[in-house]
């Protein structure tokens, strides 16, 4: 494996089947681009005469759409900027933070990271989405799933305030788990 010596920027980027790792080479006098994600090369272009630009890929199992712009700042340097889904990575992560509960636990020594979409109600669990089992009950509704034979549920409930909405709990054994903050 050559040396990544062009290494101009890395980015980490939550999703819901887990954090990626995104890796850019820009060779500014090869015009070389190489994109890695989770150290694995999507994009390789050598000899690029126009050194600026975008690069276009995919990310996770989901297949999110990724660029990176690459413009001149002045002379020969160079501004690398990521986008998800056409948003810049902070904005992207700012509406991830509305759309979607996430909560890191450790069941028997295994860790894990659960995200529900609040908008489809998908449950994925390090990577995978899950099979889950949705349910009313009185004050709001609960999602059942099963996480290496422990029972875990969602439970959805009106916060009385609208500003508020929604609130999502995360339920193991029948033990409140705390939301991460990613």
């Amino acid at each position: 494996l050559e040396k990544m010596t062009d290494l101009v920027a890395v980015w980490e980027v939550a999703l819901s089947d887990g954090v990626h790792k995104i890796e850019f080479e820009h060779g500014t006098t090869s015009g070389k681009r190489v994109v890695y994600v989770d150290g694995k090369e999507e994009i390789r272009r050598e000899w690029m005469f126009k050194l600026v630009g975008k690069e276009t890929f995919t990310v996770g199992a989901t297949k999110t759409k990724a660029s990176i712009n690459i413009d001149a700042v002045s002379g020969f340097a160079y501004e690398y900027t990521l986008e998800i889904n056409g948003k810049s990575l902070k904005k992207y992560m700012e509406n991830r933070l509305k759309t979607t509960n996430t909560w890191i636990l450790s069941l028997g020594g295994t860790d894990y990271r659960v995200v529900l979409e609040k908008d489809t109600m998908d449950v994925w669990c390090n990577g995978q989405k899950m099979e889950t089992a949705g349910e009313f009950v009185e004050d709001g509704t609960e999602t059942h799933f099963t996480i290496a034979d422990h029972n875990c549920c969602i439970k959805a409930v009106s916060s009385g305030k609208r500003k508020e909405g929604i609130i999502h709990t995360l339920i193991v054994n029948d033990r409140e788990i705390p939301e991460a903050v990613e």
